[in-house]
């Protein structure tokens, strides 16, 4: 999985650390958790523990979108092939698993093909009836993969606002009560359009706390952020959007645009939303193997948010008092964290949020600790690296170090001392994992 494993596991603190990524992405890998959370007995399917009879339905079809979108395709096919009349998925690239054509979607900016191929699944979904079963593969990334823009608002007024909220270190909530209120799909509009039919949403989350409503930005899931949040997250982040948007966002404040559905609306009597994997899944993975190692295991959080650089030093203070005290846990530890931590972005360099959070760290690291920080999608901001792994012979030149993170050019400093994790796409995204080695 990881490239170059033997020139970056230099140590076994490192060799563990990269034993306790893989495993953590492996745990969230979409065929696994879809064949363990979907089983199917001739015309039963048991779905997370819900039982549905297939004869029950004259039609099925499968729609969905995000980075984990072509394996969740393939499983479902493999698992109900024979039953699927009619399938779309959009993701990073185009496949056809029998029935189901996955789509090329671009990420994580929308494009003119998401657009083109988000049309098409609305148009199968416009096509159901109370006797369809709808199948709804969903998975982080989804945002900018489905994009549906409102009738009132064009693709570049989308692009526009979606790269000023991406650069301005706003949370992905904050982000997509944005897009929510910008679109024709997202914020439950998906389950509102498959009305009256059966729908089951099978999610694979990267969303912090795993609110349902954010995971791609919730289509099938009630909205309960509105035009006044969106407008709020702008003014908060300073951002001034086109034209179009502020008047939309503006209207609906009015009444003169409809809310998005709400937990009371019609349009989610026949939806079930099933969350399959998380971070968690990969947290406690790596935890495992940590333990098996003989090291004491200490799941900090998989909530961790906020900046980056400022994440990574609560993260060395754990180690510091780890190896000073023996608190919270006695050492040898794997400390292991997930979440999304965030970065505004002040320079012109190439990186990401795990690889500030790993530079930063390298920066204060002393002996007896090993840090690796990845994005379990494999790809870690504008950048082909996952993420980095750092001790503390990473940063020998603190000035040259922080003036990197001050240039948000984390990528060339780690590349040039053998610290970038690279695994290209690993086909799922469950957010960020951290795993922190720290010796006796």
């Amino acid at each position: 999985m990881i490239a170059d494993r033997a020139v970056l596991a230099g140590t076994p603190e490192r060799e563990l650390a990269l034993d306790c990524i893989e495993a953590g992405i492996e745990a969230a890998d979409p065929a696994r958790v879809l064949t363990e959370g979907l089983t199917r007995d001739e015309s039963r399917l048991t779905i997370d523990g819900t039982v549905l009879d297939l004869a029950d339905f004259d039609r099925v079809v499968v729609i969905g979108g995000g980075k984990a979108g072509g394996p969740m395709a393939a499983t479902l096919e493999t698992t109900l092939g024979d039953v699927i009349d009619d399938g779309i998925v959009v993701a990073t690239e185009a496949a056809t698993y029998g029935p189901i054509e996955v789509v090329a979607g671009d990420h994580p900016v929308p494009s003119d093909r998401g657009v083109a191929a988000t049309e098409r699944l609305l148009s199968l979904v416009d096509d159901a009836t109370a006797d369809t079963l709808v199948l709804v593969a969903i998975s982080g990334g989804g945002s900018a993969l489905l994009p549906a823009p409102a009738s009132d608002v064009s693709l570049a007024d989308l692009q526009a606002v979606t790269n000023d909220l991406l650069a301005s270190g706003a949370t992905i909530h904050e982000i997509n009560a944005v897009r929510k209120h910008l679109s024709a799909i997202k914020g439950g509009q998906l389950a509102a359009r498959a009305r009256p039919a059966t729908v089951h949403a099978l999610l694979l989350s990267d969303v912090v706390g795993d609110d349902l409503s954010v995971i791609a930005s919730g289509p099938t899931v009630p909205d309960p952020s509105t035009y006044t949040d969106a407008l709020a997250v702008l003014e908060t982040y300073d951002i001034t959007p086109p034209t179009a948007v502020t008047d939309r966002l503006d209207a609906g404040t009015r009444g003169e645009v409809p809310e998005t559905p709400g937990p009371d609306d019609p349009a989610f009597e026949r939806v079930s939303n099933h969350l399959l994997a998380d971070g968690g899944t990969a947290a406690r993975a790596a935890c495992d193997v940590g333990m098996d190692a003989g090291f004491t295991p200490l799941l900090l959080s998989t909530r961790i948010r906020g900046e980056s650089r400022e994440a990574a030093l609560t993260h060395v203070a754990v180690a510091e008092e780890i190896r000073a005290s023996g608190q919270p846990v006695e050492p040898p530890a794997v400390v292991i964290s997930a979440g999304e931590t965030t970065v505004t972005i002040s320079g012109d360099g190439t990186g990401g949020p795990n690889q500030e959070f790993a530079l930063r760290a390298a920066v204060e690291l002393t002996d007896g600790a090993t840090l690796a920080a990845v994005d379990t999608d494999g790809i870690d901001g504008a950048s082909h690296a996952a993420g980095a792994i750092v001790d503390e012979e990473t940063v020998t030149d603190r000035r040259t170090a922080m003036a990197a993170l001050a240039d948000n050019d984390a990528t060339p400093y780690l590349q040039d001392r053998t610290g970038l994790i690279v695994t290209g796409e690993t086909g799922t995204n469950v957010n960020d994992l951290r795993v922190m080695v720290v010796e006796p």
